[in-house]
């Protein structure tokens, strides 16, 4: 069982947005589902619109609530999901090693963060797949690319569940560092407040018909 996991309260000393996002195809969908439930698939669904869901995990004595954001990739779906960056305290950016095109796409990305996001928001570089041998992206382009941003790089494989934790382990002390630690009353209004999904967001998120989903090879 993972050291981060503890039964979800109704206290918590930070509650945190964060966002993945990346073109589709490179693990996102696959990266939450393993670092939120442990399981992963080789059959999966495309992100319609935007989906999430709450982690609740302890970080260096402190109890932490994620709202994690798992936005499509798909250009049809950009409108959508711009209005997810408002809120957001930590981006976590995702391409796939064995995909150029993906790693192409950051700085598209990252101008996209600069327009809808605060500019204050925490962010990480993720390079997924890290388990198949058909590797397009050396780590050396990929750190270098991550120090023009001034962000952290990590790679990972949500196949074999390499780094997964570390990743959001990542990005959460990142935000935790700059926001400072709560008072007492202050526990539990940290970041943003969560919200069911609205019955139009429940629509946008429901799940197409299941397909050999790229965004979960490897």
């Amino acid at each position: 069982m993972s050291d981060y996991y503890v039964q979800q309260s109704s206290e918590c000393d930070y509650l945190f947005k964060v966002l993945l996002i990346g073109n589709s195809g490179v693990g996102k969908s696959c990266m939450l589902m393993r670092f939120s439930e442990n399981q992963f698939t080789n059959h999966f669904y495309n992100t319609i619109g935007v989906d999430f869901k709450i982690k609740v995990f302890q970080i260096d004595k402190s109890t932490v609530k994620l709202q994690i954001w798992d936005t499509a990739g798909q250009d049809r779906f950009r409108t959508i999901t711009s209005s997810y960056y408002r809120g957001a305290q930590g981006i976590i950016i995702v391409f796939d090693v064995t995909d150029r095109e993906s790693f192409n796409q950051i700085r598209q990305w990252m101008q996209e963060i600069d327009k809808f996001a605060a500019e204050s928001v925490n962010k990480i570089l993720v390079g997924n797949k890290i388990d198949s041998s058909q590797r397009r992206v050396s780590t050396d382009e990929a750190e270098v690319l991550a120090k023009q941003y001034n962000i952290s790089y990590i790679e990972t494989s949500a196949k074999t569940n390499i780094n997964i934790e570390n990743c959001f382990s990542l990005i959460t002390r990142q935000i935790i560092q700059r926001v400072g630690k709560p008072n007492q009353n202050q526990k539990s209004k940290v970041g943003m407040k969560l919200q069911q999904n609205s019955p139009q967001q429940q629509t946008q998120n429901k799940k197409g018909g299941e397909q050999d989903g790229q965004c979960c090879m490897s």
